[in-house]
């Protein structure tokens, strides 16, 4: 099924009309997004003399931190939920000095999930056997510990000023959202980006930003987040030893940890994980957000922003029952 996103765009008058100078409109690229994408958003708002006190926004219940680009135009970046299908819609209000509040929206139809293609993979039976309730409340607790920690990235505007960079250079050997066979069983969908490599090798930090959690965890391993405001976290896995500590903060490229083989896993590997807020995103796509693009570095101080995620109108998102436990 084809996917496609329409631009919407209509005000509502607090005062007088202003014409059609007034007129808001909202793009996304790109028009076709995959579950788990990286949507960059684009706000057209000319001022006709009528400046704008603030931009406000949300897509999937998340939201928008929208960053002045140059005179009458914002750029934010959003999340597609992994499991959503159906219809979704980003929205952007305006406040004008005038006290007008206008609203544009781009709605997107998301295609229904296919099946992953299974990668088969062989793990100790003590990971695919039936969970017992002490080690699910675990798991359960360990999520929701990254959900907090995506949430809490919108408190602060974006920290990087240079674009994101893989974590390793090596082979990708597990792409996002392929699906999880374990010892012969569809387990989960694959929720990150596996990087070959060796125990005690370098995992370097994606962007600047600051540690949020050193941790262990059932299936993760050994886990470092790094919370890099505006709402992105990126997460490493499985790593034999963390090289950092909650609070610190890291730059672009600094080794943060080393490969390893902790938590559910295969063998040595990196596995690289992402968030919009709590939506978990294919990590590879914040590489090709260009710095120029959105960052803390945007040539204008951007206009205010409200963390108040306010859910747009429109049909309800229809998501699928994950088929397992997971971490991400």
């Amino acid at each position: 099924m084809k996917t496609f996103a329409t631009s919407v765009a209509f005000s509502i008058l607090a005062c007088s009309a202003l014409g059609a100078q007034g007129s808001a409109r909202l793009t996304a690229v790109p028009v076709r997004p995959e579950p788990g994408a990286i949507v960059r958003l684009t706000l057209e708002a000319p001022t006709g003399g009528d400046s704008v006190v603030s931009v406000r926004g949300a897509l999937a219940e998340e939201p928008l931190h929208f960053r002045v680009a140059s005179s009458g135009t914002w750029h934010a970046i959003g999340g597609i939920p992994v499991e959503a299908e159906g219809s979704l819609v980003a929205n952007a209000i305006i406040q004008r000095a005038s006290g007008k509040t206008e609203i544009a929206r781009v709605r997107f139809t998301l295609p229904k999930i296919p099946p992953p293609v299974a990668q088969p993979l062989a793990v100790d039976s003590n990971f695919t056997r039936p969970l017992d309730a002490a080690t699910t409340a675990r798991i359960n607790r360990e999520n929701a510990k990254a959900r907090a920690i995506g949430r809490e990235a919108h408190d602060r505007g974006p920290m990087w000023t240079a674009s994101f960079l893989k974590p390793r250079t090596s082979v990708i050997t597990s792409e996002f959202g392929s699906g999880r066979v374990f010892n012969g069983q569809v387990t989960a969908r694959h929720l990150g980006v596996d990087f070959r490599g060796a125990v005690g090798e370098p995992i370097r930090a994606a962007n600047r930003g600051v540690v949020a959690l050193v941790d262990n965890f059932f299936l993760a391993g050994n886990v470092v987040y790094v919370d890099h405001g505006g709402g992105v976290v990126t997460a490493y896995f499985h790593m034999s030893k963390p090289l950092v500590a909650t609070g610190d903060t890291v730059k672009r490229g600094q080794v943060i940890g080393l490969v390893g083989q902790t938590g559910r896993v295969t063998g040595p590997h990196l596995h690289w994980a992402a968030r919009y807020g709590e939506l978990t995103v294919n990590p590879l796509d914040l590489v090709s957000i260009g710095s120029g693009w959105y960052s803390a570095a945007s040539p204008v101080k951007s206009a205010a922003t409200s963390k108040t995620a306010t859910r747009p109108p429109g049909p309800p998102l229809i998501r699928r029952k994950p088929v397992s436990l997971r971490q991400r």
